[in-house]
């Protein structure tokens, strides 16, 4: 809605000294505005946005009243129209122009279309017109090509004008400069302004904009440095040294290089910063309006060493936007000449450049065709494959046996590293709605492993019981593993969110034990939690962390050791575990004396018992707390009881009852394995059912076992002669092999 509109009047305005009341002809019509801009006279040819119209800022344009004068409108400056920085007066047009004319139309910004792209990570082609297009015409079946460059140059080479270093080739496997001299400074060509303004970017002067149009022509980040400002006429790549500070052209200081960081720098020849890789430029060297000569670099840094710069800094950029992803190092050579070609205004191109290093070389890979039918679901030939693959670029010749091809990836898509990349490419381009859709041969579509039936058996088990399944972050703060007893080497996040989620879990114990705080701070009662869920060790040496995917059971209320063995005879019942057992151990973090591991047939599977009471007072937390922690892996290959029928016995049993002293060494679970021995084939079951302890009574550092056996015999009932014959094997036997003595 933005029209043309000469200037006719202007008043002032009384009472007020900073803005005027301006009259201006908008094709036949009188308009009265109110303007602050004084760069302007009557005769002038200005911007006039009407009552109605919305700038590119979003502001609606309204009838206003300043000062007593009415304002029907408003006259630009070219940054309120988005047409360029300047915004210290309006926008003047040239004289020759028609008031009333529609300013689009008189400046000559035909209509276009703008795509707004959303580009993922993995495609840094993308980030370009070159590349957008180069899909396109494939996707399209047209011929594609980039315009070669018709660059003048003449005066001295290049090389005699500035040098170029490479110290750290990992860092900057490439670099390139060009030297243009005689240069004047001014404002671009209204075409490279108006296609910049489409894409989203302000026009500044004629080098900046032709910089920033190779970026988004070609997708190749440059920067142009003023030569004369460059002490030692010249460039130096290097790693950045602990403590060094570089001042970006945002005006921030910078430090870098810190904790082992591989910072890359762009430095001057007598090694001082001027500007961070990738990133961002340094102010010292900054393209002034009195530059006359230019250093352009361009430049193909490593992705990852920018990515890291990058986040590490919080300092992102259209450049490092690109460079994170991997540019073309193949097209730097190309890109510093079409930068060179567009800066105009009478600049002279040294002849040649002064580089370093070469760009990496292309990879191949072997695509099968045999392959790519089987992964698509279709039935395509070699050159069919190929028909999708070269138009975007990539070379594909045969290889060795039929249906084989070679393929090399051109350098502007690092993300195709793999066959299977590939055989994406050529789903892409075939058209994944062309693909015919077809139905799995096989009987079974999906099915649950025997340890996934497993895990789910144990859920319901769990929850069976009374429990209920709780989640705890797997991620833990670095004090939590020793506040809850449990020493070692922890693995520690490189990037953590927070400080306090920085560690990986070792145990389940320091989240179990926060979410029953948690929950008595809510007055909740009943506290039976159960979690499956993954723990991490450090590895022994270089490698990933060792993963291990646990039950853990936490019972607060009545949780003693006693509520936790019941809990893993439950789940040893439910899972048929052979011959379960306990035997007492002391593991890190766990009550000393009240903790035992389980087993199932002399394979460990987890421990049982409580936690440790320093543990429970150091989490805020009172009473007992019953603990379980079973390794679901071991338990997949813990043996079973056998599911053959067992015959029931018809006639009656017998029960005793034997108490045995016995020293506080010897473990309950060896006593009762004594004890099963010696019974022979006519024992039934044999139970602990108390233990006592009382210095006075049974001595000190002893205690008493009671436990419970049931014979039976599915052929008759037992007489007492064969029941006392077994009662003295058990007696004897325990009594010998475990220095117990028999209380009466």
């Amino acid at each position: 809605d933005v029209v043309v509109a000469r200037v006719s009047e202007i008043r002032p305005i009384e009472g007020a000294d900073r803005i005027r009341h301006v009259t201006v002809d908008a094709g036949g019509n009188a308009v009265e505005v109110v303007c602050g801009a004084w760069n302007f006279e009557v005769g002038d040819l200005v911007p006039l946005a009407p009552v109605g119209t919305v700038l590119p800022n979003g502001m609606e344009i309204a009838r206003r009243k300043m000062r007593g004068a009415v304002s029907n409108g408003m006259l630009c400056s070219p940054s309120e129209l988005h047409l360029a920085e300047d915004s210290a007066g309006l926008m003047l047009l040239s004289r020759d122009l028609v008031p009333g004319t529609p300013l689009p139309e008189a400046l000559g910004l035909e209509p276009d279309v703008v795509y707004e792209l959303d580009i993922t990570p993995n495609r840094p082609d993308a980030m370009s017109v070159a590349g957008v297009a180069r899909d396109v015409a494939a996707a399209l079946r047209v011929p594609f090509s980039i315009p070669e460059v018709d660059l003048a140059e003449s005066g001295p080479p290049a090389e005699t004008l500035a040098t170029v270093v490479v110290e750290d080739p990992d860092l900057c496997p490439l670099f390139l400069t060009r030297v243009i001299t005689d240069l004047q400074i001014g404002e671009s060509p209204k075409w490279m302004a108006r296609r910049l303004t489409l894409a989203g970017m302000r026009p500044i002067n004629s080098v900046v904009d032709a910089s920033n149009y190779v970026m988004l022509e070609l997708g190749q980040p440059n920067h142009p440095y003023d030569l004369d400002r460059l002490p030692g006429g010249g460039l130096r790549v290097r790693a950045a040294r602990p403590g060094e500070k570089v001042r970006t052209l945002d005006g921030v200081e910078r430090e870098v290089g810190g904790q082992g960081a591989r910072d890359c720098l762009i430095c001057d020849a007598e090694d001082t910063p001027v500007g961070l890789a990738g990133i961002m430029g340094g102010e010292s060297s900054e393209i002034g309006p009195d530059t006359r000569r230019v250093l352009l670099e361009v430049a193909y840094f490593t992705p990852m060493a920018t990515a890291r710069t990058s986040k590490r800094l919080g300092l992102r950029s259209e450049a490092s936007a690109r460079f994170e992803r991997g540019c073309d190092p193949d097209v730097v050579e190309r890109a510093a000449a079409r930068m060179c070609a567009l800066v105009g205004g009478g600049a002279v191109v040294a002849p040649g450049a002064v580089a370093a290093g070469t760009p990496p070389p292309r990879p191949r890979i072997s695509l099968r065709t045999e392959r790519v039918n089987r992964l698509l679901g279709v039935r395509l030939r070699p050159e069919a494959i190929g028909g999708y693959l070269e138009p975007i670029g990539f070379a594909v010749e045969p290889e060795g046996s039929p249906g084989a091809l070679a393929v090399e990836v051109p350098g502007w898509r690092p993300d195709v590293t793999a066959e299977v990349d590939l055989v994406e490419e050529v789903g892409r381009h075939l058209g994944y709605s062309r693909i015919e859709r077809t139905v799995p041969t096989t009987t079974q579509v999906g099915a649950l492993t025997a340890f996934q039936r497993e895990r789910r058996l144990v859920r319901e088990v769990m929850v069976g019981a009374g429990l209920i399944e709780v989640w705890t972050p797997s991620l833990i703060g670095p004090g939590d593993h020793e506040l809850a007893g449990l020493a070692g080497t922890d693995v520690e996040l490189a990037n953590p969110m927070s400080r306090e989620e920085s560690v990986l879990r070792r145990s389940m114990v320091p989240g179990l034990l926060r979410a029953l705080r948690f929950n008595v701070g809510h007055r909740n009662r009943g506290l039976r939690f159960f979690e499956v869920g993954r723990v991490f060790a450090a590895p022994a040496g270089a490698g990933v962390p060792d993963e291990r995917e646990l039950l853990s059971v936490a019972v607060l209320e009545d949780g003693d050791a006693g509520s936790a063995v019941r809990l893993w005879r439950t789940l040893a019942g439910a899972l048929r575990l052979a011959d379960p057992g306990l035997e007492a151990a002391a593991p890190p973090g766990l009550h000393p004396t009240r903790t035992a591991r389980a087993r199932a047939a002399g394979v460990e599977v987890g421990t049982v018992g409580e936690v440790d009471p320093a543990v429970v007072a150091a989490l805020d937390l009172e009473g007992r707390v019953g603990w379980m922690e079973i390794d679901l892996q071991a338990l997949a290959g813990a043996p079973r009881r056998s599911t053959a029928v067992v015959p029931v016995t018809v006639y009656p049993t017998s029960d005793i009852d034997l108490a045995f002293v016995v020293p506080d060494a010897v473990p309950a679970a060896t006593v009762e394995q004594t004890l099963r021995e010696a019974a022979g084939p006519l024992l039934e079951s044999v139970s602990l059912f108390d233990v006592y302890r009382d210095p006075a009574h049974v001595g000190e550092g002893r205690r008493s076992l009671a436990f419970r056996l049931r014979f039976g015999a599915l052929d008759r009932t037992l007489t007492d002669p064969e029941v006392a014959g077994v009662r003295a094997r058990c007696v004897a036997a325990v009594e010998s092999t475990h220095g117990a003595a028999l209380r009466g």
